[in-house]
């Protein structure tokens, strides 16, 4: 096995990992958690982020993110952190490699309108998707269904739950129940995620046009590190300047939250990763004033980027999609490629409408943006034949 990174008391070791749902054999040469995260690495679903949306459409251009770039992005601002804080990096890349696995197709909007659809079925959520895509949809092993994933990991990637949904999922689904904290690796995936999807938002909306830096300025975050980088460098192209001033924020968020999760660690004397589990609050996280301004530039995204006319034109369509691939396969499942019919029988003979719902929910979750529209012309596009 390789040689550990000096790990703290409180990081997850992973010869204590509370196992998986299927025992296995330990891995030879890597510890439990590079098995994990190699196994989303390999795994269908992570492929098919490349061509999930962000939050522009696959096809509006090549040099936006996807869900692919985006939970890279992620594991390498969660791996740089944990390192910092002596937790478990490869952990902590596990979860963020992971932890939007069950993302429809179209982002938001697409999750917004599955969901709808599947109001009468209760409901979709595309954390308990990631959790089921790993648990059960990845098809790969001849001894499990999923991926068969640690605890751990699985932990981290169900980032929030309803009480009555927890109460469905076991051990998983306990710390809901018990009102606990997550694992620290999980808690700083999760500001790994906010971190990336705030500031690189930033960078595709300029990109796109949908935003500008004149707007920008009445966001304090950006503000300061627009200002340092124009006293420095006066005459720097556009382009620059953007990458410039959007590095430094995440930088800027990085360093307080490294510097007030330590600060909390050191003082909260923990034995073990159990103990930060059992605290009324999460041990990682920003200062009060970079709460309120990263509270700022949410707000400012909100209104500027996510809301833009543009935006909610593709919002509009993406649900128009989703809606008419759902009603049209629960109309007549035949509809759906053999396994995915399979599939829709088998559910619907165990648990009725709603396993019907439920496996066509499975198949329209899994789509590429590019997918979905192609699927939606092969149903409704009468010269479309095939």
């Amino acid at each position: 096995m390789n040689a550990p990174l000096h790990l703290a008391p409180y990081a997850a070791h992973p010869e204590k990992s509370r196992g998986r749902r299927y025992a296995e054999v330990p891995p030879t040469y890597r510890s439990e958690y590079q098995r994990d995260r190699d196994r989303i690495v390999h795994s269908a679903a992570f492929r098919r982020l490349e061509y999930k949306t962000q939050v522009f459409v696959n096809h509006e251009g090549d040099m936006f993110r996807t869900r692919l770039t985006h939970s890279i992005e992620v594991a390498q601002i969660g791996r740089s952190i944990a390192r910092v804080l002596s937790l478990n990096e490869d952990l902590t890349e596990a979860i963020s490699l992971a932890h939007d696995l069950g993302h429809t197709p179209f982002g938001h909007a697409g999750q917004d309108a599955l969901n709808q659809c599947m109001n009468a079925f209760d409901g979709f959520e595309h954390n308990l998707q990631s959790l089921r895509v790993v648990d059960k949809l990845e098809e790969r092993y001849a001894e499990f269904p999923g991926l068969n994933l640690t605890f751990e990991t699985r932990e981290g990637i169900l980032k929030h739950c309803s009480l009555r949904k927890a109460a469905e999922l076991g051990d998983i689904g306990q710390r809901f129940i018990n009102r606990q904290q997550a694992g620290l690796e999980a808690q700083l995936a999760n500001l790994a995620d906010e971190i990336a999807y705030n500031n690189h938002d930033i960078d595709d909306g300029l990109r796109a046009g949908l935003i500008d830096m004149q707007q920008l300025q009445s966001v304090s975050l950006f503000r300061e590190q627009y200002d340092i980088v124009k006293t420095a460098y006066p005459d720097l192209a556009e382009r620059r300047i953007v990458h410039e001033v959007v590095r430094r924020m995440i930088n800027r968020q990085v360093v307080d939250l490294v510097e007030t999760s330590q600060a909390q660690l050191t003082g909260g004397q923990l034995a073990d990763s159990d103990a930060a589990r059992r605290l009324p609050q999460p041990l990682i996280g920003f200062s009060p004033a970079m709460h309120a301004q990263n509270l700022e530039l949410k707000q400012f995204l909100r209104k500027n980027l996510y809301q833009h006319y543009r935006v909610r034109r593709m919002t509009s369509k993406a649900a128009r999609v989703i809606n008419g691939l759902f009603e049209a396969f629960m109309g007549d499942p035949h509809l759906l490629p053999p396994e995915s019919l399979r599939n829709v029988q088998a559910f619907e003979q165990s648990r009725g409408d709603g396993g019907r719902a439920r496996a066509v929910a499975d198949y329209i979750a899994g789509m590429t943006d590019r997918f979905a529209i192609k699927e939606y012309d092969r149903l409704f596009n009468p010269f479309q034949l095939t």
